[in-house]
């Protein structure tokens, strides 16, 4: 755990330091039950909105963010 962080703790108060530990074994099991799951399905491209498939229609580039 200490690649978590756990070394040192964030919070002052004694009250908060478990909330922390607690917080922090949540994080560590998630990954290690993601590293389990099955990756993700491959998302597929979305249909052009009407403003697109006018600026397609016009000829005029799309701007690029």
């Amino acid at each position: 755990m200490n690649g978590h962080g756990m070394r040192r703790c964030r919070y002052r108060s004694e009250e908060k330091a478990p909330v922390q530990y607690v917080l922090t074994a949540i994080a560590v099991n998630l990954e290690r039950i993601s590293t389990h799951l099955p990756p993700a399905p491959a998302r597929q491209p979305r249909n052009p909105t009407a403003l697109q498939d006018f600026l397609a229609w016009q000829h005029i580039p799309r701007p690029r963010s």
